[in-house]
């Protein structure tokens, strides 16, 4: 897929647009959400664009494997030592608004399921 799509992720990634970045390497980008859902909410965003989840390709299992261990990174280093959550939301009707994969970190508190 492109690295140089024009999404809201891009242009974070770009230093574009501002962001609290809290992780960073050569594959992905963790920042905290600007709607925070819970009381800690970080997306992980691969640098390379992937719409979403559906359009992950068997090329992409490296990338794919190493969004979830960086997930796990980013989680020990916030503190996340009681459990969190990872949402991935896929399509329009996955609540999907940015085309660019995205995994959403929620924790820092109890967390019921289903959620609402």
């Amino acid at each position: 897929m492109s690295q140089t799509a024009d999404t809201l992720f891009s242009k974070i990634i770009r230093r574009e647009l501002p962001s609290e970045i809290i992780y960073e390497d050569n594959l992905a980008i963790a920042f905290k959400d600007i709607n925070p859902q819970a009381p800690v909410h970080i997306l992980v965003v691969p640098k390379t664009v992937i719409p979403q989840l559906s359009d992950a390709e068997s090329q992409d299992h490296a990338l794919m494997g190493h969004l979830l261990l960086t997930v796990k990174r980013v989680a020990a280093q916030v503190g996340l030592t009681n459990g969190y959550r990872v949402v991935i939301n896929n399509g329009e009707d996955g609540g999907q608004t940015v085309p660019h994969l995205h995994l959403h970190i929620l924790g820092g508190r109890f967390l019921k399921w289903p959620p609402g």
